[in-house]
């Protein structure tokens, strides 16, 4: 199958998912600079968020160059890898109108969590359907750094029982780990 139709279906609900984060965001009452400070929580997680979902479409792009068709299995293991992304607009909500409360980060925390999860799926489909001798395997490897977000991502969850804010720090620590898109298949393109 083409995988055309695939991306720009990925590509759609990616945009759909970022619109209904902004549209959860509501202007503060009253016109000075300190009417922001209750808003601020929000605005941060949103952006965490924005963040998140923006590093996932870039590499969820890259993927998608170095793979030259897709199968049943890939569609399904894309469709778990969305399933999980459009939940973070809820979680995002609940955790940046809850601040300092534990169950929202930590939802927040295993929404991404799942997302990461879906994400090594789709890899793993993907790099069955190619071989492991395609250009995708070798620009994949190992992935240390999919296996070490998903660690990050467990001890955070954790965490966000003892001290959110640094469930909220580990959850930006992978985000900053991820912002510098993954040259790995770019390197093995040009070759």
């Amino acid at each position: 199958m083409n995988k055309g139709r695939l991306e720009a279906f990925s590509d759609g609900v990616l945009a759909v998912i970022i619109t209904i984060m902004v549209l959860e965001m509501h202007s503060p009452r009253g016109t000075s600079l300190a009417a922001l400070r209750p808003v601020l929580p929000i605005f941060l997680v949103y952006a965490l968020s924005f963040i998140h979902i923006g590093i996932y479409w870039n590499n969820h792009h890259h993927l998608l160059h170095a793979t030259q068709r897709v199968n049943g299995a890939t569609l399904w293991a894309n469709l778990h890898l969305l399933f999980w992304l459009s939940l973070v607009p809820f979680t995002t909500a609940w955790m940046g109108e809850n601040h300092l409360d534990s169950w929202p980060f930590a939802l927040y925390g295993i929404v991404l969590l799942l997302a990461g999860v879906a994400y090594y799926i789709l890899t793993q489909a993907l790099m069955r359907l190619h071989g492991q001798n395609s250009t995708l395997a070798a620009s994949i490897g190992s992935d240390r750094k999919g296996k070490m977000s998903i660690a990050i991502y467990a001890v955070s969850i954790l965490m966000a029982f003892v001290h959110p804010w640094t469930a909220a720090a580990g959850y930006a620590i992978v985000a900053i780990m991820w912002l510098i898109p993954d040259r790995r298949i770019e390197r093995k393109l040009a070759e």
